[in-house]
């Protein structure tokens, strides 16, 4: 939807098209005033005296020459006037083409309210008259939720329709001395005079606004809702209302209007300095996100995943860290939802797998790696052939690698997402079904989809420390992954308690920090090396057959250590 506003050409009387007609009419004037110049001279002793002597039956000397002269200023006054009548015109139209202009640059064309360039002055303007009147001034941010689903949706006809409609809805709730304004695209803003001892008016109509925005719409035979997100900025917070005192509301209230849609949308909140402390940290995050991608900052942790029935190490799961010069060592938790909004996750989760793969490479064949895949990346139909290049590129077998991917993803584009599971497994990766239990994934859905593997969320195995309220809900899972042939592996095992109740439940992998916490490239080669469990050490099925058993100085594989 375009909010270009028509823009005036120029003031009336100066385009190309207006100075010609002047310079024609000015010509017609010229040729005028040279006709009765030649009349004058040439004709007025044949046609004068019948004149005169009309007038006055004296039809010699000066009384030609006077009636001569006075046709002639006759015919010059009626041209002057006639041309008077028409400069008087040119200068009306011209005036009313120049507050038409000035309409079209101070208003928006779709909504017929102000623009952001007519707002700001006027803002400052009622900011310096409610001082003067011990007053204050409230500067309301209004920005519609999900607007662009309705305009893909709907078309940006319908989406025009809905401005119009919001427009004049919340022109309805403003107070006598109020103005809005639409800033661009789906943002308005209202400049609301009050006064300083009764903020709570600002809050009742923020409220209003919102309650009224919700009623349905009829647009194109049906109707649409929308919902509102506002942020409220006072002038009561400005140290000293300045030349700058719009720009400071527009940017607090804007603040304070990104902070309501992040809490949850369809709601308003007041600016505080705290949100602009949190919006400066989340820009800085950002900015350090993207630079640490490029600087390879983001590495891999593993975490080991054991048999639980016999503490065997069966594998690992990587788990992206992020090594910050200036914020330490950071979760995936703080800075994968980040990662993910800003577009980075891809580019950043390929660029931690990529050294996995190569990590594990050296490991022990028989260990597994697990990646958590974002549902971002399952949203890209050449996710899988991304994929499989990366593990061609670590000559990794693709048996050895198992992708997790969480039950949201089967709600967003089951297709695809059956799509890029069937690629995968093809080439003989297996596939997970991670946070199993915390979402709605159905039988139906486990049946549809090929995969190896289900993960109970870690919030399940913990209660199973407290009390055994849970018992029966991860018996039932088990159950469901037996009848199924599907491995169940469980998350969160942080004590030998929660280990044994696991055992008494079924066949599990289990991971958690009572196996060991997560840890670098390094400490885990370290920690298999003295081990005997990297690949150097181990006798492949190539070189003593696929039967063949370990040799004494090979030893027993060791279990996980415990702590």
């Amino acid at each position: 939807m375009s909010d270009r506003a028509k823009h005036p050409k120029g003031k009336g009387g100066n385009r190309p098209t207006d100075r010609y007609r002047r310079a024609e009419r000015d010509l017609v004037l010229l040729g005028v005033i040279i006709a009765a110049t030649i009349m004058l001279v040439g004709h007025a002793g044949a046609v004068m005296p019948q004149v005169v002597g009309f007038l006055n039956g004296d039809g010699d000397g000066p009384a030609q020459w006077a009636a001569s002269a006075l046709l002639l200023n006759i015919a010059l006054i009626i041209f002057g006037w006639r041309r008077y009548k028409e400069l008087i015109g040119e200068v009306e139209k011209s005036r009313i083409a120049e507050e038409e202009a000035r309409e079209l640059a101070l208003t928006d064309p779709l909504t017929g309210s102000l623009n952001r360039r007519s707002i700001l002055p006027l803002t400052e303007e009622m900011v310096l008259e409610a001082e003067k009147l011990d007053k204050a001034v409230a500067f309301v941010m209004i920005d519609l939720d999900n607007f662009k689903q309705i305009n893909d949706l709907n078309g940006h006809r319908a989406g025009d329709c809905m401005l119009i409609e919001i427009a004049q809805r919340i022109r309805a709730q403003m107070p006598p001395g109020a103005r809005l304004a639409r800033l661009g695209g789906d943002e308005f803003a209202c400049v609301v005079p009050y006064n300083r001892s009764s903020p709570d008016l600002i809050d009742q109509l923020a409220t209003s606004i919102i309650d009224i925005a919700q009623r349905p719409i009829a647009i194109n035979g049906g109707e649409l809702a929308v919902g509102l997100s506002l942020g409220l900025a006072t002038s009561v917070e400005l140290e000293q209302p300045g030349p700058n005192a719009a720009g400071e509301l527009l940017h607090m209230a804007d603040i304070a209007m990104y902070h309501a849609k992040k809490m949850g949308r369809n709601r308003y909140d007041w600016f505080t300095p705290e949100m602009e402390r949190e919006l400066k940290l989340r820009s800085e995050l950002e900015s350090g996100i993207r630079r640490g991608i490029a600087r390879g900052e983001f590495v891999p942790f593993y975490e080991q995943q054991v048999d639980v029935e016999t503490g065997e190490l069966t594998g690992f799961e990587m788990l992206a860290r992020w090594q910050s010069p200036t914020l330490g060592l950071v979760t995936p938790d703080f800075f994968i939802p980040v990662a993910e909004e800003i577009g980075c996750i891809a580019e950043l989760s390929e660029a931690v797998i990529a050294q996995a793969l190569k990590d594990a490479a050296d490991w022990d064949p028989a260990l597994t790696l697990s990646v958590n895949i974002s549902p971002v990346q399952l949203r890209d139909p050449w996710f899988a052939q991304k994929l499989l290049k990366l593990l061609a590129a670590a000559k990794f077998p693709p048996e050895r690698l198992e992708i997790e991917v969480t039950e949201s993803c089967l709600h967003e584009n089951i297709g695809l997402v059956r799509s890029l599971v069937t690629s995968l497994k093809n080439q003989g990766v297996s596939v997970s079904l991670d946070d199993f239990g915390t979402g709605y994934a159905s039988i139906a859905q486990l049946r549809a989809l090929p995969f190896d593997r289900i993960k109970i969320d870690r919030s399940f195995i913990a209660e199973l420390g407290r009390s055994g309220d849970n018992a029966a809900l991860v018996s039932a899972i088990t159950s469901i992954g037996a009848g199924m042939r599907l491995p169940v592996t469980a998350e969160g095992i942080e004590s030998e308690h929660v280990r044994d109740r696991l055992r008494g439940l079924g066949q599990f992998k289990g991971q958690g920090y009572f196996y060991g916490r997560p840890e670098p490239a390094e400490k885990v080669h370290a920690r298999l090396k003295s081990e005997a469990r990297l690949a150097e050490d181990v006798r492949t099925p190539s070189r003593l057959g696929p039967d063949a058993a370990r040799t004494p100085e090979d030893g027993e594989p060791p279990r996980a250590a415990k702590g």
